[in-house]
């Protein structure tokens, strides 16, 4: 009886570590599967990291975008490479092809920045207003020493040789980034470095296509400057960028809101009548042709959609709820389209 419960004993014992012997070589092969690229191919995404996001978070968003393959396994990953492993604030460029542990490494040695450097996050779509606004609330001059930097500060830039006076002087050259800043940088250092950003995009490319289109750099970036402010979805700023120029094309006035609403100072959340009959050589309802100059401060995307518009026949939009906008190529398609989606 002995023998037989000795050799039974053994045979579970067995079974046990069999068991757990496929069920490690099971988790070791999702464990590789996990932690590899998410895919071969594919573009990088801006992923923004707001205050406030924790880890969980971030790796769930990861995990829907289809950059990651494993929300529990980022998770993990971001523990082990560092225990206090914090988000920080800002834009970062990831990529399904990517590993995970790359992004991670991405993400903490953004975060590894001077105690005398503030990293500030200038938003695409920003006015030079709202940037003074911000690097002030960053602890980084006064209102009043950007201001004079803005409107009278000397700049060797060719592209500021006809910009308007005034507060809009530098308006559409103050590159949207990410900057590490040190805390004693002065406000002239400051703004010198965003016109240094926006001279980086002028490439031999960026002027050839510029020449093809017959536009100088203010008008392109006056455009990239109204398609940053009137698209919201991705898809939708080169035919936006489209409509412009085909009514430049016919004269037609832009009628851009946007434009509106950068001359009203303060946005309305809906424009009336009498707003659009406010005299303004930044009004494109009164005015045919290009505002003044840029409403904002365009980011990559924007511009590069200037710069290759949709090749379309449509001269009018509006706004969806979903943050499209739908098209028409004549103005009865357009009042449809108004009632169907406002």
């Amino acid at each position: 009886m002995s023998r037989k419960k000795k050799t039974a004993g053994t045979s579970k014992l067995v079974i046990i570590i069999f068991v757990l012997l496929i069920g490690g070589v099971g988790f070791l092969s999702w464990w590789s599967w996990a932690t590899k690229p998410y895919s071969t191919t594919g573009e990088s995404e801006k992923i923004t990291i707001n205050s406030g996001t924790t880890a969980a978070q971030l790796a769930e968003e990861l995990k829907e975008r289809n950059l990651i393959r494993s929300a529990w396994a980022f998770r993990y990953l971001a523990r082990a490479q560092q225990s206090d492993f914090m988000l920080y604030v800002g834009d970062y460029q990831l990529a399904p092809t990517m590993l995970p542990s790359e992004m991670i490494k991405r993400l903490i040695s953004a975060g590894a920045v001077s105690l005398d450097t503030n990293r500030i996050t200038i938003p695409e779509g920003y006015t030079t207003v709202q940037i003074i606004e911000l690097l002030v609330q960053k602890g980084i001059g006064s209102k009043e020493q950007f201001e004079k930097v803005v409107t009278e500060d000397g700049f060797t830039y060719s592209f500021l040789k006809d910009a308007p006076k005034g507060i809009h002087r530098l308006e559409g050259y103050l590159f949207p980034n990410t900057y590490d800043i040190p805390v004693k940088t002065t406000p002239h250092a400051v703004i010198d470095l965003l016109l240094q950003q926006f001279a980086k995009e002028l490439t031999p490319e960026v002027q050839k296509q510029l020449d093809i289109l017959k536009l100088s750099v203010p008008q392109w970036v006056t455009i990239g400057s109204m398609v940053e402010k009137e698209a919201v979805k991705q898809e939708d700023r080169p035919l936006i960028a489209s409509v412009i120029m085909n009514r430049l094309k016919i004269n037609q006035p832009l009628q851009i809101d946007a434009t509106i609403q950068f001359l009203l100072g303060t946005p309305k959340p809906k424009l009336y009548n009498k707003d659009l009959q406010i005299p303004s050589p930044y009004n494109t309802y009164l005015n045919p042709g290009l505002p003044l100059g840029p409403i904002a401060n365009p980011g990559h995307a924007s511009l590069h959609a200037a710069l290759y518009p949709a090749q379309t026949d449509f001269l009018y939009y509006v706004a969806k709820k979903d943050g499209y906008h739908e098209f028409a190529k004549t103005y009865a398609e357009h009042l449809k389209n108004i009632k169907l989606y406002q």
